[in-house]
């Protein structure tokens, strides 16, 4: 077994993955960032993009759609409806069944939202950035440029996701850094830009280059749903 079928199969999706690649090229078509969220649907949120030249291939996303998104969902759903169970019948779940569920519900349930943020915050080409949060990221950071190598670097450090939030709490930006879904955030922060930074979202095509998967993403972030996202946890979309 080499390392890109290990970074599959670890996922214990990946047989799904190559049965539904092609369907998730299809899906990516229609789809728009209005869509619901699996946690809302149960279903896979579509692809906005099967691929993004320059960046990621269709080779690259299909899987980590599929297995990695796709795989976290299915396991907050199987979570969700034991507990629904639980709830109807009336019966508590006990022990360590109890805690994993807790570890899971959590943890693949982030998975889920940071997954679906991710795709959907990626441009198939560079885009301005809009004056309201070129302004605010200026403000934080000193410069668009400073906030960038700040989150490059924070990138690099993170095993996990980076994140570019705003704490509605105090209106101020951060560079947040997870290395397990569950980790690492601040409570209540809206993510306005974020990099799955974990091997299976970027191994195929970049192999062990992370820096350059990282660096290379700066050209291809969706800068107006950024700002979306900016103007709506502020209170100004």
């Amino acid at each position: 077994m080499n390392r890109r079928q290990y970074l599959l199969l670890s996922t214990g999706a990946a047989i799904g993955s190559l049965v539904v690649a092609e369907d998730a090229s299809a899906q990516s078509t229609g789809a728009n960032q209005s869509s619901a969220s699996g946690l809302s649907t149960g279903e896979l949120k579509p692809l906005r993009h099967a691929e993004v030249p320059g960046f990621l291939s269709a080779g690259q996303i299909a899987p980590h759609h599929s297995a990695h998104y796709g795989g976290a969902l299915r396991a907050f759903m199987n979570v969700e409806n034991e507990f629904d169970k639980s709830f109807e019948a009336g019966t508590p779940i006990k022990g360590p069944a109890f805690d994993r569920m807790k570890q899971v519900q959590s943890s693949r349930g982030n998975s889920v939202l940071l997954h679906e943020l991710y795709f959907d915050g990626l441009a198939l080409k560079r885009t301005d950035v809009p004056d309201t949060i070129r302004t605010a990221v200026a403000a934080r950071f000193g410069s668009l440029e400073k906030w960038a190598a700040d989150f490059v670097d924070s990138a690099r450090t993170a095993a996990g996701w980076a994140m570019l939030v705003v704490h509605p709490v105090n209106g101020k930006l951060y560079n947040v850094v997870s290395d397990e879904h569950a980790q690492g955030p601040l409570w209540l922060a809206a993510p306005l830009v974020v990099i799955d930074v974990y091997e299976h979202a970027f191994y195929i095509d970049y192999e062990n280059r992370k820096s350059d998967y990282v660096e290379t993403f700066l050209d291809f972030i969706d800068w107006d749903e950024a700002d979306r996202r900016y103007r709506q946890a502020v209170g100004s979309a």
